[in-house]
């Protein structure tokens, strides 16, 4: 008797996964800013595909709440309000605590707290250069190399979704993001905790941390998103 094949061996990315990755990152970089529509006639011109794989990969970030689809509108990046904002650091706050609990619990926090000491010295770089933007770029990078050394795909795949929202609040924030002098310490002093091995400091610096973000990005993010 034959041996039935119920699912076909596929490649290892495919194109829409590929789209979807570009498009999460024209977003997160700011190319694509809130609000602003994504065309598909354009963008299959750009790269270099058909309508039907771009299309996929638009509803990958549909389904993430990176792009929002308007009746016979079209598909535009999300606007986020102010209660995304603090359902984002919500669940920020929860992926970056586990992250660490688990961190803590695997016996490897002075390794993990010296690989974000050595972020944390490119954003005081940075700072000292006044840099905003890549101030912002170490930022994220501070976090999801605390996220990375947990060492869960999933964890992971949750928060670079959420990173992706927060760049959009950060974008959001202008001139009145945290400047170096207040950013570098926070960052510092939760890298040293985490070297140090002191969980009980380092979940208290982070709630505090995400608290403070909440704080300013409230003030600048509209209540209630505009619709396009």
């Amino acid at each position: 008797m034959p041996e039935r094949r119920l699912i076909e061996p596929l490649s290892a990315v495919s194109t829409a996964s590929i789209i979807a990755d570009r498009l999460r990152s024209a977003i997160h970089s700011g190319h694509f800013a809130a609000g602003e529509q994504l065309h598909e006639v354009e963008l299959a011109r750009e790269f270099g595909v058909s309508r039907g794989p771009l299309r996929e990969g638009m509803q990958r970030l549909t389904q993430e709440g990176l792009l929002v689809s308007i009746k016979n509108r079209g598909l535009f990046v999300v606007e986020l309000t102010e209660a995304d904002v603090r359902d984002i650091y919500l669940a920020r706050e929860a992926i970056e605590r586990s992250a660490a609990q688990e961190i803590f619990r695997s016996g490897n926090p002075e390794r993990a707290g010296e690989r974000l000491i050595k972020v944390w010295r490119d954003m005081e770089r940075a700072g000292k250069r006044n840099d905003v933007v890549a101030m912002g770029q170490w930022d994220v990078k501070f976090h999801e190399c605390l996220v990375a050394q947990a060492k869960s795909p999933r964890l992971s795949r949750i928060h670079r979704t959420l990173m992706t929202e927060t760049k959009l609040c950060i974008n959001a924030l202008g001139g009145s993001y945290p400047p170096p002098d207040e950013r570098v310490p926070e960052h510092k002093a939760l890298a040293e905790a985490m070297r140090e091995g002191d969980q009980k400091r380092f979940d208290r610096l982070l709630i505090a941390h995400m608290a403070d973000a909440v704080g300013r990005l409230a003030q600048v993010v509209p209540p209630v998103a505009n619709k396009p």
